[in-house]
């Protein structure tokens, strides 16, 4: 099967992509293009499927760069071929040709970032607590610090899990409220005492509000289970690991 790759006008004519799961060498929990180096599955196999990404985005494996994500605000530059561990940070930059930024995902929000003009590019991971701790705005200052105009940048959010699938507690609510109450405008009411919480809403204001364009490609990774892997879907589903997807762009 052939890799299936989502690309957004805005972004055009640099060479990027929100990978979905297909086309992949893994099996089982996994089946698909799982490019998750801390998942369980077989070493080789994730090598395997990072390397059909890196021959879709034309760099070798060494050149298709990506960082050890913790949630953090975090934002590393990447200059050349990585070596030795990943650095821990939840974003990076480069204004060198021939690098391809990669994030991975499992229902967070991966972002991609260009400033064609300038030639800056970014990635980021999203999930809600990078996005409230400033993961997104932090992309972007590290691109202005390589010459990109955040007027000029354009941002686009990939396959992520929607808000009617993103059910949440009152104190996950109140984390949102104490650092600005109008956060409540990104949650919905479900049932009992359970809320929906609206992430690509929550990141795309962010993006707005930092004077960026941004927009989302409108894919809910938990309820579509054929194309996405989704963290939320297999704890639901009570299964052992998941699958992780990979988003990535290039100069």
């Amino acid at each position: 099967m052939t890799l299936e790759i989502i690309t957004a006008d805005t972004l055009a004519p640099l060479k990027h992509g929100f990978f979905t799961r297909r086309g992949g060498a893994s099996s089982g929990v996994f089946a698909g293009l799982n490019c998750g180096q801390g998942s369980s599955d077989q070493s080789e196999i994730v090598a395997i499927n990072r390397a059909r990404v890196a021959q879709a985005m034309d760099v070798e494996p060494a050149m298709l760069a990506s960082v050890h994500q913790v949630h953090s605000a975090d934002v590393v530059r990447v200059d050349g071929a990585q070596d030795g561990p990943r650095p821990k940070a939840d974003g990076l930059v480069t204004n060198t040709p021939g690098i391809a930024l990669s994030i991975l995902t499992a229902d967070c929000q991966p972002v991609l970032f260009a400033d064609r003009e300038a030639g800056v590019i970014g990635a980021a991971h999203a999930g809600w607590r990078g996005a409230l701790e400033g993961v997104l705005e932090a992309t972007v200052d590290a691109m202005e610090e390589l010459g990109a105009t955040r007027a000029r940048i354009q941002a686009v959010i990939g396959p992520s899990i929607s808000q009617r699938a993103y059910e949440v507690g009152a104190e996950f609510l109140d984390t949102f409220l104490m650092e600005d109450p109008q956060y409540a405008r990104f949650f919905a009411n479900g049932q009992g005492d359970r809320l929906h919480f609206d992430l690509t809403g929550f990141g795309l204001h962010r993006l707005r509000e930092a004077g960026v364009t941004a927009e989302w490609t409108r894919h809910c990774t938990y309820s579509d289970e054929e194309r996405f892997y989704s963290y939320r879907r297999t704890t639901h589903a009570k299964e052992a690991d998941y699958g992780r997807l990979i988003s990535a762009i290039r100069l």
